[in-house]
């Protein structure tokens, strides 16, 4: 069972931590990753969640999940991009594109820029059945129509302009 690391409203630690599944107090909160994995082509990674899934089956996303006690957020990211993809990155290769806060989380998202053939990704099993590299604009349909899990595409929107930047210049660098 995953454990927790609560923290109050300014990020500070509390001390305390909380098993997955068990309602956070008010005024308490864990850390949650995302890591949008793009390419020098200027495409987005997403993959699919498995049928089987309590929260959103079948839909699209990026790489994510909670820290576990002990870990930075950076950790969480990296070992959760690993568990899910199998992409090994290093923590000073993650980005952080900013933090969202919600009612019981501060979800920081991050963007990883490699080069990865889909052949190459290592699936997990009871998270992800499929893998597939998109553009922006298949992303931003995806989000309309729903075929992208909507927690997903409502975060990336309060980081947008900076994900753009990124990708920007990810295909410039490539072009170099």
């Amino acid at each position: 069972m995953e454990t927790w690391d609560l923290l109050d409203g300014a990020r500070r630690p509390l001390c305390r931590s909380i098993q997955r599944g068990e309602t956070i107090p008010g005024g308490n909160y864990h850390i949650v990753v995302e890591v949008w994995t793009i390419n020098s082509r200027k495409q987005v990674l997403l993959t699919l969640r498995d049928p089987n899934k309590d929260a959103y089956p079948n839909k699209w996303e990026n790489t994510g999940g909670s820290a576990l006690a002990g870990e930075t957020s950076r950790q969480a990211a990296v070992r959760e991009l690993y568990e899910e993809t199998g992409i090994a990155a290093a923590e000073d290769e993650l980005y952080l594109l900013g933090t969202h806060p919600e009612p019981s989380a501060f979800v920081d998202i991050y963007v990883l820029c490699r080069n990865v053939p889909l052949s190459e990704l290592t699936l997990q099993p009871g998270e992800t059945v499929d893998a597939k590299w998109v553009s922006v604009e298949q992303l931003d349909t995806m989000i309309l129509d729903g075929a992208l899990a909507s927690p997903v595409g409502y975060r990336l929107a309060a980081v947008k302009e900076v994900f753009l930047e990124q990708l920007a210049l990810a295909g410039e660098n490539a072009a170099k």
